[in-house]
Parts: C-alpha cells; sequence; structure tokens
C-alpha cells in the first residue's frame, strides 16, 4: 500500500519519510469534499479524522400519472437514479515517519473547507503545531487528551455494533464480541499510554479521574530497549510474543514445590517477576526478558484496574492506548489478572477502534454546533480496514506497522436509530442466530455459498444499468472488491466484529453501493409488483369464498409461499430464470408443511378462536412482488377486518428484492384501489406504513427507525410478526419478546435445511406467547 525510499527534509523535520505513494482511490478519499478536520498524535502514530460529503446514487420510484389513460401493459412505477449527497466520517491512522508526505497529500488534493482551524489532541498536538499550520494553512486548537478519549470511546459504544470484544487466548474462538447495551454508562476506561489513566464515566459529559501509574507503555519500553538493546515497541512485542516467561519468573511452585492450597495459589502463579534472575548463574534470552517484562507490567496495570473498578462498583472496563495494539499476550495477561483478582466479577474488554478514540473526540469537539450525536452512525465495510490477526503465526507481516495504512468509515444514517420497545430485554438481545466467527462448518460453508454467488451478483448488478457504458467496468471493480473481503474473513473472521450471515449480507450491499449499484432489482422488484397486483383480487375472492378455519391455513400458507420468491435464495433465483411461469400457485405446491407447522399453527388458531383481537400488529415484509401482495397484504387484511390496526414496517432502502418503504406506498396505494377493506384502513389511519430505517435484508431489532418505535408505543403493539429467512431464520430466531410474535419463513437453502433436519422449502412457523 505504500512504498519506501530516500529521506525528504523540510520543515526542521529532515528525519521524516516523504517518498512513500499514497493510492488517492483508497487512503484521503473524499478528501476534495473533506469539510472538517481533527488529529490525534501519539508518540508513534497519527490519527486524522475528517468529514466529507459523499455523492453517490440511490434509485427512486414514482407513481406515474394513469389518469384517463389505459394503464394494463404500462409499468407499476417509474424508476430513476438519482445523485444524493450523504454525509461520512474518515479516520485514518499511519506512522508518525508519514505524516509530513501526508499533510501534503492533503494540502494538494484539499479543495475547501467550512472552518479554517483543526482540532488536535495527543502529545504529538504540540511537537507537530507548526508543521500542520504551516503545511495546511489551517490554526491548530489543541483539545484535552482525556475528553476527546472519553468522547471518541462513547462515540463508538452507541454506533458500532460489535466494537467490543472479551480476549481469550485458549479458546477455539480468540474473540468474543458483546451486543451493544442500550446504556453504556456507568464504567471505567483505563488508557495505557506511556503511563496509566483510569478514568469513571458517569454520563455523556460527567466523567472523572480517579488514578493511574507512572508504570506503563513507556516503562515497557524503556525497561526493554535497556534490557534487550530493542529500540521500536513493535519489535519489542513481537520478541515477547516469542519469550517464555517462566524462564525468568520465580512461580509459586518454584517456592513451595508445587501449589500453595492454603491460599488457593496456583502452582503457576507468578510468585516473583525476573525472581530466577537473582539466583540463576546464567544469561537469560531477549525473548524471554521481554515477555517477562510485558507480563509484569501488564498485571499490574491489571491489579490495579481491578481494585479501583471494585472500589467504585464497576463491572466494565475498557483498555485502550498506544500499550495495547491488539496484542495477545497484552490482552491475554491484562484478562487473566483482572479475572484473578476479581474472582470473575469485574470483566476486561477491549475495543476494535481503540486507535481512533482520540481522533474521534477530538472531530466531535470540534463539530458540537452541528449536534452529530443527534444522529446515528454506521460503519461502511467497503471503506473499513478489518482487525488483524493477534497470532504471530499469522500473516506475520500484518504485524508490521512500518509502511501500513489504517482506515475506519462511517456513514451518517437519515434518522436515529433505537431499540424496538417490544424486546423483552434489550440488553441480552442477540440478532443473529449463528455466530460464524464460532462455527467453523458454518462459516466455510456460507463464505463459500457467497463467493459461488458473486459472479452472478455482479452480472445482474452490471444488467441493471443497461445504458451505463462503465456498468460493466464498475460491475468487476465490485466483484473484486468483495471478493478480497471475502478472503480476508476466510483467514481473519473476526475482522469486523462477530461473522454471520447478515453481516457478509451487509457487506456486499457496501461494496455495491461503493461502485453505484444502489438496488441492482429495481427492474425485476418493478415487472413482480405488477404481475402480482393483476392476481390480487382474484386471491381475495378466493380466499373470501372459504370457511373461518379454511381461510386462516390458506392465509398463512399463502404468506409463506409468498416468501419463496427471495432472489438472494439461489435455489429460488435457479428457478426464477430458468421457469419465468413459476408463480403463487408453484410456489405453494413446493411447501414442506409438516411436521414444521402443526403444533405451532394449532396454537395460534386457538389463540385466533378464543382471544379478543389483537389491538396492533407490527408486520416486517419481506420481499416485492408475489411475498408483500398476494401473501402479506391478504394477511393484514384479515387482521384488519378483526378490528387489528396494522403497522406495515418496509426496508428503508433497497437490499436484494426486498419491498422498500417507498415501493410499498406505492403497491398499497393501488391495492386501496382495488380493496375497500384497506381502503378505509388507509383513510381511518388503521393502516400505517413506515420505514425500518434498515437497508439490509435481514432484520436488528435493536436498530430501528425512533418514528417506527415511537408508533409501536403510541399503538399499544401487541403483536409482532417477522417474515423472511433473513428476518427471521438467520436473524431474530431466538429474539424474546414482551408481547406475541410469529415468525415465518421458508427454507431456500438445502444446507440450513439439512442442519435444522429438514428439507428444502420446509416451513418455519414460530408463534411465541411471552412468559408471565
Amino acid at each position: 500500500m505504500a512504498e519506501r525510499g530516500g529521506r525528504g527534509s523540510g520543515g526542521g523535520h529532515g528525519s521524516l519519510d516523504k517518498s512513500i505513494t499514497l493510492p488517492p482511490d483508497e487512503i484521503f478519499r473524499n478528501l476534495e469534499n473533506a469539510k472538517r478536520f481533527a488529529i490525534d498524535i501519539g508518540g508513534s502514530l497519527t490519527k486524522l479524522a475528517y468529514y466529507s460529503t459523499v455523492q453517490h446514487k440511490v434509485a427512486r420510484v414514482r407513481s406515474f400519472d394513469h389518469s384517463g389513460k389505459d394503464i394494463e401493459n404500462e409499468p407499476l412505477y417509474e424508476i430513476s437514479v438519482q445523485e444524493e449527497i450523504t454525509a461520512r466520517l474518515h479516520f485514518i491512522k499511519f506512522e508518525n515517519t508519514y505524516i509530513e508526505t501526508c499533510l501534503d497529500f492533503i494540502k494538494d488534493h484539499l479543495v475547501n473547507t467550512e472552518t479554517k482551524v483543526i482540532k488536535a489532541t495527543g502529545g504529538g498536538a504540540y511537537k507537530f503545531k507548526d508543521l500542520i499550520e504551516k503545511k495546511l494553512g489551517l490554526k491548530v486548537d489543541k483539545e484535552d487528551v482525556m475528553t476527546c478519549l472519553i468522547k471518541g470511546c462513547n462515540f463508538v459504544l452507541r454506533n458500532i455494533p460489535h466494537e467490543v470484544f472479551a480476549y481469550q487466548k485458549d479458546s477455539d474462538t480468540e474473540f468474543r464480541f458483546q451486543t451493544n447495551h442500550p446504556n453504556i454508562f456507568p464504567y471505567l476506561l483505563v488508557n495505557i499510554g506511556s503511563g496509566v489513566s483510569i478514568v469513571k464515566v458517569e454520563t455523556e459529559d460527567k466523567f472523572e479521574w480517579i488514578g493511574g501509574s507512572s508504570i506503563g507503555g513507556g516503562t515497557f519500553w524503556g525497561l526493554g530497549a535497556l534490557l534487550t538493546k530493542t529500540k521500536k515497541f513493535d519489535e519489542l512485542l513481537q520478541l515477547a510474543s516469542k519469550g517464555q516467561h517462566t524462564n525468568v519468573d520465580m512461580l509459586v511452585k518454584d517456592v513451595y514445590g508445587g501449589a500453595y492450597q492454603t491460599l488457593g495459589l496456583s502452582g503457576n502463579l507468578i510468585a516473583s517477576s525476573f525472581g530466577k534472575s537473582t539466583t540463576a548463574d546464567k544469561e537469560f534470552s531477549k525473548e524471554d526478558m521481554a515477555k517477562s517484562l510485558l507480563h509484569m507490567i501488564s498485571n499490574d496495570i491489571g491489579q490495579l484496574a481491578c481494585l479501583y473498578a471494585k472500589l467504585h462498583n464497576l463491572d466494565k472496563i475498557y483498555f485502550g492506548g498506544f500499550f495495547i495494539r491488539g496484542h495477545p499476550v497484552t490482552m491475554r495477561t491484562i484478562t487473566y489478572s483482572i479475572n484473578f483478582f476479581s474472582k470473575g466479577e469485574v470483566q476486561a474488554l477491549f475495543l476494535r477502534h481503540e486507535g481512533y478514540l482520540g481522533a474521534i473526540g477530538a472531530f466531535l469537539k470540534g463539530a458540537e454546533q452541528d449536534n452529530p450525536n443527534q444522529y446515528s452512525w454506521g460503519e461502511n465495510y467497503a471503506g473499513s480496514s478489518g482487525l488483524m490477526s493477534t497470532s504471530p503465526d499469522v500473516y506475520p507481516m500484518q504485524r508490521t506497522r512500518s509502511g501500513t495504512f489504517d482506515m475506519l468509515e462511517m456513514d451518517r444514517l437519515e434518522r436515529p436509530l433505537v431499540n424496538l420497545p417490544l424486546l423483552k430485554d434489550p440488553s441480552t438481545y442477540i440478532p443473529d442466530t449463528v455466530d460464524l466467527t464460532d462455527d467453523a462448518m458454518a462459516r466455510k460453508y456460507w463464505l463459500t455459498c457467497f463467493e459461488e454467488a458473486l459472479d452472478g451478483v455482479a452480472k445482474r448488478a452490471a444488467a441493471s444499468q443497461p445504458d451505463s457504458v462503465d456498468a460493466q467496468e464498475r460491475a468487476e471493480k465490485f466483484r473484486q472488491k468483495y471478493w478480497n473481503k471475502l478472503q480476508t474473513l476466510r483467514q481473519q473472521p473476526f475482522a469486523y466484529g462477530t461473522l454471520t450471515v447478515r453481516s457478509l449480507l451487509d457487506t456486499r450491499e457496501h461494496c455495491l453501493n461503493e461502485f453505484n449499484f444502489p438496488d441492482p432489482y429495481s427492474k425485476v422488484k418493478q415487472k413482480e409488483n405488477g404481475i402480482a397486483l393483476k392476481r390480487f383480487q382474484s386471491v381475495i375472492e378466493s380466499l373470501d369464498s372459504l370457511g373461518w378455519e379454511e381461510r386462516q391455513f390458506a392465509l398463512v400458507k399463502g404468506l409463506l409461499a409468498g416468501n419463496v420468491f427471495d432472489w438472494g435464495a439461489k435455489a429460488v433465483s435457479d428457478v426464477l430464470e430458468s421457469e419465468p411461469q413459476f408463480g403463487f400457485e408453484e410456489a405453494k405446491s413446493k411447501l414442506q408443511e409438516r411436521p414444521w407447522l402443526e403444533d405451532s399453527y394449532s396454537q395460534w388458531l386457538q389463540r385466533l378462536k378464543e382471544g379478543p383481537p389483537h389491538k396492533c400488529a407490527l408486520i416486517f415484509a419481506d420481499n416485492s412482488g408475489i411475498d408483500i401482495i398476494l401473501g402479506v397484504f391478504p394477511f393484514v387484511r384479515e387482521l384488519l377486518s378483526r378490528g387489528t390496526e396494522v403497522i406495515l414496517a418496509c426496508n428503508s432502502g433497497p437490499a436484494l428484492n426486498d419491498v422498500t418503504y417507498s415501493e410499498s406506498l406505492i403497491v398499497t396505494e393501488r391495492i386501496a384501489a382495488m380493496d375497500p377493506v384497506i381502503h378505509s384502513a388507509l383513510r381511518d389511519e388503521k393502516l400505517l406504513l413506515v420505514q425500518t430505517g434498515s437497508s439490509s435484508p435481514c432484520l436488528d431489532l435493536s436498530r430501528l427507525d425512533a418514528g417506527l418505535a415511537e408508533l409501536v408505543r403510541e399503538r399499544q403493539t401487541d403483536l409482532v410478526v417477522i417474515e423472511g429467512m433473513g428476518r427471521a431464520i438467520h436473524t431474530n430466531y431466538y429474539a424474546a419478546l414482551s408481547c406475541e410474535s410469529l415468525k415465518l419463513a421458508v427454507i431456500k437453502n438445502s444446507w440450513l435445511a439439512d442442519r435444522l433436519g429438514g428439507k428444502i422449502f420446509s416451513v418455519i412457523f414460530k408463534y411465541e406467547v411471552p412468559c408471565k
């Protein structure tokens, strides 16, 4: 990514390397649209943050004016691709060695900024102040280091799912990522730089420095250099990873011949760091001394942090700072120390982006007038580097920071995202059903599955823009970028947090958007919506001719048959490509109903017979066309006829052939013109259409549009219906809600069906009543 050459000079920093090449399509991208800057300069690394506007394509739909026209053979609605401006945060980490070249690059590509001040924090904000002001022509405004760290920590804890992890070296899965807790406070932040700062964080703006230590990263670096003659911090960590501390440290068993059982001390516990150096008449290896020193300092920090946590009744400790660096021995030792001294009551937690906390905080300090915390933000997987392996044996070059750049990008979302109020316990909610980071067999299958589907997705993307001269070229760039992401995840499944089917799908959508393919299935959805609408009235007439009990079964079967039409499932897309006439009745014939349906459906039927009508139902719709029009809407119509209000929630943005909120408005308008029940429900606001805040084939109930959440409260929703394989199987299969729920889907993947003990096109119908 970068090339080394000779040394440059100038500005009093003649030793700084100015010869590297920065690829503008990756590093510092969108720099020409930068509006605001912040910088955090530590002893070795510079972390740059900038806010930019990003212009990208979005798919829009709009109803045709059909007044006085024969609309039989015309498209249902008009599709257009428009340019839209959104906000993005860019964070770049690089070695101070390259700061002059990076500043030159920024200056050369800077077109306009809204401010003439750059917020700066870290020790280097003083050291490099004159250089920054000279190079960029911006005034440097220094910010308090600890304030910036806290602001940055609060920001990532709120906005990046799977930001936090516990480290377990001896486990099959080294990283155990935590779900975002709805309330992040209070917590203890232990920042380990040259020394150690321990801060108790109580609220967004209330924190207190409660202690620290002069024995920190600087001690390790300084003593390590004396002991091993190694000058570079990373080389010292590399030495430690190869050492054996028991060759230098005196253990309990060295003193007592085994465990000290009276005090419950293990024989392998360190009794005296460097204890053997006083009794053994021999030379110790650099590796062993570095390992012993790292253990000594990490244990000291862990014990100190644990004592402060216990003193202040805190059970969460986040560790950050230059000393951590994602290094396995450091994290393992701190984790062991915290567990030992707290007897497992306090947890040591680490952050995927701990290196960016100061830069994020400095940026937020400079952007307070824009109220950045009033928005929700999401990590852009297409433009972010992943967490590196902590193993020195896996990709050893990745442990070398020289010449490398690391990136994090975050997109501002249109509306704030919040928890669904009906989650039984938001603090324990986990959206995903299977953790692919932990399940090696499932991981291998799904990565291969996405790889094999990639050529088809790229082909579909190019075909969706037939009038674009560069569509094929962009589709190939998308294919290559997503392929590279999949290869990274094969080696480092933890790179972006917990690996799931949802994250694989979302990463693919991010990569498609990166190369301006906002909705590859827009024409498919337009066509299928038009075809399904022509059949709506006949389906309703058929349902209305049935007896009550027969109709309930037909409605459920229709919901499930509609869910077959999923272009994201290879088994289905193959059929739809090869059999254009495949329709609603054919889908019904493919369903494998029993024994999946019987017990749960009987309970649902009993509830409808004996219980009062539900006050309000929230329905998460899945696919366009037959699914929503012939499956969901007849079900909605039946609920409305029973006196139940309905909130129909659809994706805010496109993903595969899922119906979007804007498409649902047009479809509902057309259905209302044909059906008096739907018409009157819309008029009387008994049927409400809302957006989920998501653009994913899956569903995270902890990140939903705030307007949807408020409506759920207002209408006293007492039934949630989640439909689709992505929403009800890959996610939310085990989601516990505080009200009645229905989870429905058709299994359209042979491997998944085998794992669940069924056949392809088996159905899931899961009716759940919360425990009282």
